[in-house]
């Protein structure tokens, strides 16, 4: 999961990244105002972004119309000291509003994770086959299969998201900090390593390839 945070403290981020850390695998840019968020979600994917409101109706109203034309389903979140404006923000397509006690990063984890509960879990647990988020384990019948690294972040990115398609760019925003930097090859060798591994405990495929469009998980 790729989050970008807009007008927070570098303090903050990281205190906040720590705390998402415990829920699921995480990525969190930060930009320092909306101009600046423009260059990271022009070039990124991201499926929430959390803004400080600053108090700029038409620099918000324009860049949330801009997250939302990319990517209908992103998140946002938009963190504000003034109540009275919580129509007008979700007027704008905004998910969710905190207010007044948005200083605390574990308030906005737990916010991050009730908006994102329908994607995200520490488990995922499908008959006999146990992928285990937190602890980077996964079994099938009590057997333990063996996957490091990216390697494992995919497989459990796309499990937590079964039956939806992602692109190989998709993947690499996800789970890579540097993405402009990764290629496409990098994901197609992962996902091989993955469907080796499993197709040898379980004795089918999981991940599946859609043409064109890039690879799904479904049991």
């Amino acid at each position: 999961m790729r989050i970008l945070t807009v007008g927070l403290a570098d303090d903050f981020v990281k205190e906040l990244e720590k705390e998402l850390d415990r829920y699921f695998i995480c990525i969190v840019d930060n930009a320092k105002d909306l101009y600046d968020a423009t260059n990271f979600t022009d070039f990124r994917h991201y499926e929430l972004v959390i803004i400080v409101d600053e108090g700029v109706r038409f620099s918000l109203e324009r860049y949330v119309n801009d997250v939302k034309k990319k990517k209908s389903e992103t998140k946002i979140i938009i963190l504000t000291k003034n109540p009275s404006e919580q129509k007008f923000f979700f007027g704008l397509g905004i998910d969710d509003v905190v207010i007044d006690h948005w200083e605390h990063a574990d308030l906005i984890a737990a916010r991050v994770l009730a908006n994102m509960r329908h994607l995200f879990g520490t488990q995922v647990d499908i008959g006999k086959l146990v992928i285990d988020i937190a602890n980077k384990r996964i079994a099938y019948d009590e057997k333990i299969v063996s996957l490091n690294g990216k390697t494992f972040d995919i497989l459990a990115y796309l499990a937590l998201r079964k039956q939806r398609v992602f692109s190989k760019d998709e993947i690499i925003n996800a789970l890579w900090e540097e993405p402009e930097y990764v290629s496409d090859n990098t994901v197609e060798v992962a996902i091989n390593q993955i469907r080796k591994r499993l197709k040898s405990i379980l004795g089918f495929q999981v991940i599946h390839t859609v043409r064109r469009r890039g690879y799904k998980f479904s049991y």
